[in-house]
């Protein structure tokens, strides 16, 4: 899809909204809630690759699709900058976050050292419900075949699932940026995997994150851990052509 080209981006209320969701011009409440509705459907249409990294967002296109005015489609945008899913330029307008190659070999390397830390402060909290979820979605994962999009869907929960007992805090905002910025590039290598030696692997360090988890062995799922993100990493950095 050619950037700035319209896209099915669905920008409307929720049920969960109701009318209010619509919002009136002039109400800074309802440009509250239609801010966090638009800044949703565009989470997902970037997350989903409906937008691709360095694409431009025109804030005039999502306004009209929304039916919103432009400041809630501003106040979306500034939510997702924080998120690390869109890059706000002064003056210019408002892209997909894109990291090259350098760029996102470091914030993997960076993943390497954090989230180990998130894991080890989670796991003495994890409950039979959260690891049991974890076993059906790493399940699902490998009953995925070829659809990439179903995969991520899952993965993403998996690993978010292994942190979500920690307290809340920085580690976990920054963890959760990260994920975002790298998506994209998690998708490529998946694509990648699938189309060369499959998934084996991955499904494989899963189960034994899994294993160390229920055991509680903090230093096994730790090694665990580093080495299924450094692969990615280093899989990655064979292939400089993603981030042309």
């Amino acid at each position: 899809m050619a950037p700035g080209a319209p896209r099915a981006v669905t920008y409307g209320p929720g049920p969960e909204h109701g009318a209010a969701g619509r919002g009136v011009p002039g109400n800074g409440t309802d440009h509250g809630v239609a801010s966090h509705r638009i800044a949703d459907a565009l989470r997902t249409a970037i997350l989903d690759g409906s937008y691709q990294p360095g694409e431009r967002i025109r804030q005039e296109d999502v306004a009209a699709r929304s039916g919103a005015s432009r400041i809630p489609v501003r106040e979306a945008l500034r939510m997702l900058q924080a998120e690390g899913l869109v890059t706000l330029v002064a003056n210019s307008g408002a892209w997909v976050t894109k990291l090259t190659l350098a760029e996102c070999a470091e914030v993997y390397q960076i993943r390497e050292r954090l989230e180990p830390l998130l894991l080890r402060a989670s796991m003495p909290r994890l409950d039979d419900a959260v690891l049991g979820r974890m076993a059906d979605l790493a399940d699902a994962m490998e009953r995925c075949g070829g659809d990439v999009d179903a995969f991520l869907r899952a993965d993403r929960e998996f690993h978010l699932a292994s942190y979500s007992a920690a307290a809340p805090g920085e580690t976990s905002q920054i963890i959760g940026r990260m994920w975002n910025t790298t998506q994209h590039y998690r998708r490529e290598f998946t694509r990648l995997a699938a189309r060369q030696a499959g998934l084996g692997v991955t499904y494989l360090e899963h189960g034994l994150l899994l294993d160390c988890l229920r055991r509680e062995d903090a230093d096994d799922a730790e090694r665990v851990l580093v080495m299924h993100i450094r692969r990615t990493r280093l899989e990655l950095s064979r292939h400089p052509e993603i981030f042309g």
